[in-house]
Formats: C-alpha cells, sequence, structure tokens
C-alpha cells in the first residue's frame, strides 16, 4: 500500500466515485484523490449525498482516477467500504476543501474507509 500511498501524495489528477444503490440504480460523482491509511485503508471524505447513501446501503464502490498527465494514465479501484467516521478531527485534517460552510453549519461530512479489493490501471487489465 505505500506503492499506493505515494502514489495519490503525488500525482494530481481527476477522480469519479461511482456507486449503486441497493435497486442497481448507478451513481457517479467527482471526487478527491483518496487518502491511504497506515492500515493500506482508503479514505475519502463525502457529504451526506446519494454517494454516501449509496456506499452505506451496499459496502462497494469503485473510483477511476485519472492522472493530469497526456494520454490515457491512471487506475481504477474496486472498494468495499470498512467504516466510517462523522465530522472528525482526522476528517477536517485530511480533508483538502473543507472549510466552515457559514450558510449551511450543520452539513454532515463522513470519512469513510475502504479496502482494495482490486487495483487496474485507467487502460486495460
Amino acid at each position: 500500500m505505500s506503492e499506493l500511498r505515494e502514489y495519490f501524495d503525488n500525482t494530481k489528477g481527476f477522480g469519479v466515485l461511482s456507486t449503486a444503490d441497493a435497486n442497481g440504480e448507478v451513481n457517479a460523482a467527482v471526487y478527491s484523490r483518496p487518502h491511504v491509511m497506515d492500515d493500506g485503508s482508503l479514505a475519502i471524505v463525502m457529504n451526506d449525498r446519494l454517494s454516501h447513501s449509496n456506499v452505506v446501503a451496499t459496502q462497494k464502490a469503485h473510483f477511476l482516477f485519472r492522472e493530469n498527465s497526456s494520454g490515457y494514465k491512471g487506475k481504477r479501484l474496486s472498494l468495499t467500504m470498512l467504516r466510517e467516521e462523522e465530522d472528525t478531527e482526522l476528517l477536517f485534517e485530511l480533508c483538502r476543501r473543507c472549510k466552515i460552510d457559514e450558510e449551511q453549519p450543520t452539513k454532515r461530512r463522513f470519512l469513510v474507509f475502504f479496502r482494495v479489493d482490486k487495483e487496474l490501471p485507467l487502460i486495460g487489465s
């Protein structure tokens, strides 16, 4: 997992988290690079929206990451949810874009931890 940590710490790019609800309705949303934790899990900051609801319902997600470089380089990660934290100190420490929203001071955020089940390149198998 240290390779994955180094990759996401040093590689800028565009991420898409894909989820589905219990009925199979699919959703995709733009997300920041995940954080690779010391235990090897991935942590993703999520707002209280559709993607989060889907992950809680199914415990599954897929993260596609395209590097900001020429060509099509990146990763596809199949994920299983392990646990979550709500509005914790760790969440705000890791969050790259979190700030106090004065218009929505009660906005809920979650730090969701995932196990990486499978890692594939962006193109090919």
